[in-house]
């Protein structure tokens, strides 16, 4: 009889069983690094945008797309990500994106033309997408408990603002020498970020068994496409024929994603869960991030540059107090737990939002950036509560074995939110005769939307328990 050689089945087995052990502190360390590093990618066009475009030749009616590139990318494939990091292993999408962002990011260096930056910015927004959407999977498998996922969702949340408010910073230090060194950094980064992960990250997934969800990715990764393509060529005439093909095939592929989800055994996304208050307010709370915040907060620092002949360090600096408070309170907003719920820190948060740029109303007109400073304060306070209270919500609102789909879903629906708001700033500000006038009307739209989303969030009560 031939000799049955058990050893290899055996070492298999013992692998399986004993998997890489888990690292919580080297976890949080890497996912908020990698997410700071993409956020600064995120922000880095801010500040260098009358620079970007000038280089690259962009008209006016084109910048809107230097700004949406990467939003337009994380929308289309956060939830895809999110969905392929639970059934085929968080580490493994996660050092992908990590991969990918590090390189997209250095070839937006090298673009040559307005296009081929959006492009390079688009797969730079897929990249993140991959990195964002798996890092709260791998922070649950991480931290079980209540406790420590409440802590590690902060000290994340507090590292989007951390990005956030570094991004411009790097940008604007190097763009007085050239703005494309920018992007070569922070590729650079990213892949030093890939490595450390590679080194410290243990695998975790939660397999469903059955096919990927081919149909449903691609339907629901058009019609963001779609919509968000939509949503930027519209500040030039929202009746143009492009506009109303565009968002004619949103609709009919989004028709399509909901009959295939529907029908399929392992779908992206249980839409059952929009019948759960606590989803409905993460997305809300995402949605209006986008909008309110995302939006203006996107496009002000330009005009600012432009109004009141501001560099890019100097606005980098001046909104370093909006975002380095919003890192702050994202720090310590976990002392509120226990007393005030992620839903009502939500509320909070864009009432704050809206308080701030209210309070800078009239600002650009006086010429005057000073006033613009308790403005900065109040919203970068409501800025920070958001930022704390969105990851913890947003993985509260899903089983815990689909915490890297509710992630997804909370993200996509906070960059839908941005290339909205972005598109809607600069109609706003473009179209309003002066840029103090345009500053003002956007600041008060921003405000409105704010008040809007703070009541929102309070209308959709916690009736129930994921």
């Amino acid at each position: 009889m031939p000799r049955t050689d058990t050893t290899k089945p055996a070492v298999q087995q013992l692998s399986r069983a004993t998997p890489a052990p888990v690292r919580p502190t080297a976890t949080l360390a890497v996912t908020s690094a990698a997410t700071a590093v993409a956020l600064m990618a995120y922000t880095a066009p801010i500040v260098t945008l009358p620079d970007t475009a000038a280089s690259l030749h962009t008209p006016l009616s084109a910048q809107a797309w230097l700004l949406n590139g990467t939003p337009l990318g994380l929308a289309a494939l956060l939830l895809v990500a999110g969905s392929l990091a639970d059934d085929y292993g968080r580490r493994r999408i996660f050092l992908g994106g990590t991969v990918a962002l590090g390189i997209t990011t250095a070839l937006g260096a090298l673009a040559s033309s307005t296009w081929l930056f959006t492009l390079a910015r688009i797969a730079q927004g897929a990249a993140s997408a991959a990195i964002l959407a798996s890092s709260l999977g791998l922070i649950v498998h991480a931290f079980p408990t209540a406790a420590g996922r409440l802590r590690a969702t902060g000290v994340w949340g507090a590292f989007v603002s951390g990005g956030i408010a570094t991004g411009p910073l790097l940008a604007g230090g190097i763009a007085s020498w050239d703005w494309r060194a920018a992007y070569a950094v922070l590729g650079l980064a990213a892949l030093i970020a890939a490595l450390f992960g590679a080194r410290a990250l243990s695998e975790s997934r939660a397999p469903r068994g059955g096919r990927p969800d081919l149909a449903g990715a691609v339907s629901f990764g058009l019609a963001l496409v779609s919509l968000v393509a939509a949503l930027t060529l519209g500040r030039d005439g929202w009746l143009r024929a492009p506009v109303g093909l565009l968002l004619a095939a949103t609709v009919l592929l989004t028709f399509v994603f909901v009959l295939v989800e529907r029908r399929t055994t392992t779908p992206m996304i249980d839409l059952g869960l929009l019948r759960r208050p606590r989803f409905l307010a993460s997305s809300a709370g995402g949605l209006f991030t986008g909008l309110a915040v995302i939006g203006l907060f996107s496009f002000l620092p330009a005009i600012l540059q432009q109004s009141l002949g501001m560099s890019a360090m100097d606005t980098a600096w001046l909104f370093l107090l909006w975002s380095g408070l919003s890192f702050a309170v994202a720090l310590q907003a976990r002392r509120l737990a226990g007393r005030v719920s992620p839903r009502h820190q939500l509320a909070l948060g864009f009432a704050l939002h809206a308080a701030g740029a209210l309070t800078m109303l009239g600002a650009i007109g006086a010429g005057s950036w000073h006033r613009l400073l308790p403005g900065l304060v109040v919203a970068g306070i409501g800025s920070g509560l958001l930022n704390a209270a969105l990851p913890l919500l947003a993985v509260e609102s899903v089983p815990a074995t689909r915490a890297a789909m509710g992630s997804g879903a909370n993200q996509t629906f906070r960059y839908i939110g941005s290339c909205a708001g972005v598109a809607l700033t600069i109609a706003v500000v473009t179209s309003s005769g002066t840029l103090s006038r345009g500053a003002d009307l956007a600041l008060a739209v921003s405000a409105g939307l704010g008040l809007l989303a703070a009541a929102s969030v309070l209308v959709l009560r916690d009736r129930d328990r994921a």
